[in-house]
């Protein structure tokens, strides 16, 4: 159950105002509770403590200072697209409100069954992003002139030498999120956006 004492925070559904109501909705069982799809990263080393899942998004990213990087993105396989680009990211449906949503990337709804691919400064202007279905594999080859680059799930990073092999897909299991019933995707858009308000004056 998210509550949220912060500011934008799609997934933190209930506002401090509302603690109490929600204290009572989980007592009287008339809460919602939602499914929502994960993403796991296979890799050929132990990465992120063998906790290989995250609920928002996987990244690669430059490390600080190098010059941009050549991702070869691969569907089941067959070949997709080279970002050149600072990174890529694939987000789940819950993770396209975050940081893809900060790159350009779409809005897609929890239950979509997708992963949305983003660049994250493409040096290429016609590159934009993509969504996929989430029964895809994808795999990434990565270039540049510095050895290491950066891999990330949700917050936690890490470093990693480019000939490690990747690869991510939706994992077998799924979280549960807990929010009330009249807190929905649409009205959470409305709120966290402020979707249809004049906000000219």
């Amino acid at each position: 159950i998210g509550i949220n004492f912060g500011r934008l925070g799609f997934l933190a559904s209930i506002s401090r105002d509302e603690l109490h109501k929600a204290v009572r909705a989980i007592v009287n069982r008339t809460i919602v509770i939602d499914k929502r799809s994960l993403i796991h990263l296979d890799a050929n080393q132990p990465l992120f403590d063998n906790v290989p899942y995250g609920l928002n998004e996987f990244a690669i990213h430059k490390t600080d200072t190098s010059p941009m990087i050549k991702i070869h993105t691969y569907l089941n396989g067959e070949f997709l697209n080279t970002y050149w680009a600072d990174g890529l990211i694939v987000s789940t449906p819950t993770g396209s409100t975050g940081y893809s949503l900060s790159c350009s990337g779409p809005i897609v709804f929890p239950d979509s069954a997708s992963f949305v691919i983003t660049p994250v400064a493409p040096h290429n202007l016609n590159v934009r992003p993509i969504v996929v279905p989430d029964d895809n594999i994808i795999s990434f080859e990565v270039e540049g002139r510095t050895d290491q680059f950066i891999v990330a799930l949700d917050s936690r990073r890490e470093i990693v030498d480019r000939k490690i092999q990747l690869a991510v897909r939706k994992e077998t299991f799924t979280m549960s999120l807990v929010r009330l019933n009249e807190n929905n995707f649409l009205q959470t858009l409305r709120n966290k956006l402020s979707w249809g308000l004049d906000t000219r004056n």
